[in-house]
């Protein structure tokens, strides 16, 4: 399991999350440094990862591209005229760990579609008038959704390469992500709203005390947001009610989430990790089985002593 992280200051943070074999109970996590290099020449805005590949955007205009597994740098892409505020991978059912494509968004209210083997740019289709603030890739990787800093909500139609519907939206939204094929979710300030993914109708709304900055989707209709409140919360979306929070999860404002799925082969039990970060420039990693039951200590942490602006994790 892989972590990488970007920072205001321009670098790029890579890290293997790993347990120690020294450990009795097998659950005492590290996380190992593979990389840390200043691979932007402005702050970095968005990252992604996916199998063994990751990749990053700046206030520069550009992207760059890494390869995990040997951690290096191993590429740019430079198709778009703004900052590159967001970028996913879809990787197919059939291709397991290597990615099919890579969608990214910008400040020129652009998304591009790329071949992400090799990195070839196919298609750059206008989306939002003004920046776009967010991506999300539909599980099937045949359309995205995208909100803009027009106070819009647009779909993508990623088959045919072109703009298939856009709504006006009551205040302006910062965060777009599918939960499942039939739901996805948007922060605005916040609010977080569910989605009917066929027609884009509210299901549940809820309302969190600061700006949610960042969100993950979990299992069991469990949606856990980071934001301003220094928190993890962890919504139950059938209710809208908080299910559990971790309370003091960082000194300052949560500007990223990952869950990774791991199996322990001694017990055959699935070990829900989450990971967060912070701008305060700390990493933790959290057991979600204990969290669930108020035990907040961290499994593991790493202090980058840098401004972190954006999370992205890989479980291969």
């Amino acid at each position: 399991m892989s972590l990488v992280a970007g920072s205001y200051e321009k670098f790029i943070w890579g890290f293997s999350l790993k347990t120690l074999d020294s450990s009795p109970s097998g659950e005492t996590l590290i996380l190992k440094p593979l990389f840390s290099y200043p691979s932007h020449t402005a702050p970095i805005k968005s990252v992604a990862a996916a199998g063994p590949i990751a990749a990053s955007g700046g206030s520069d205009d550009t992207i760059k591209i890494y390869d995990l597994t040997t951690s290096s740098e191993i590429g740019s892409l430079i198709d778009h005229s703004g900052a590159v505020t967001a970028l996913a991978f879809y990787t197919s059912p059939i291709a397991h760990s290597l990615p099919r494509n890579l969608i990214s968004a910008a400040d020129d209210g652009n998304l591009c579609i790329f071949d992400a083997d090799p990195f070839v740019h196919l298609k750059t289709i206008p989306v939002h008038r003004r920046g776009v603030t967010d991506l999300a890739v539909h599980p099937s990787g045949r359309l995205a959704l995208t909100v803009g800093r027009d106070s819009c909500l647009a779909m993508v139609n990623l088959m045919r390469g072109r703009r298939s519907f856009a709504c006006r939206l009551d205040r302006e939204a910062s965060i777009v992500k599918y939960g499942s094929e039939e739901r996805f979710f948007m922060a605005a300030e916040e609010r977080i709203t569910v989605h009917n993914a066929e027609d884009a109708k509210i299901v549940q709304e809820m309302v969190g005390q600061k700006r949610v900055l960042c969100i993950a989707t979990g299992e069991s209709g469990l949606l856990f947001t980071g934001g301003e409140d220094k928190n993890v919360i962890v919504w139950d979306t059938t209710s809208g009610k908080v299910a559990y929070s971790i309370d003091g999860a960082h000194s300052t404002r949560v500007k990223g989430l990952v869950i990774f799925k791991r199996s322990d082969d001694k017990t055959h039990e699935a070990l829900n990790c989450l990971a967060s970060a912070s701008s305060d420039g700390v990493i933790r990693i959290w057991d979600l089985r204990m969290v669930a039951k108020e035990k907040t200590t961290p499994l593991a942490e790493s202090n980058t002593k840098s401004r972190l602006t954006c999370l992205a994790g890989s479980s291969i």
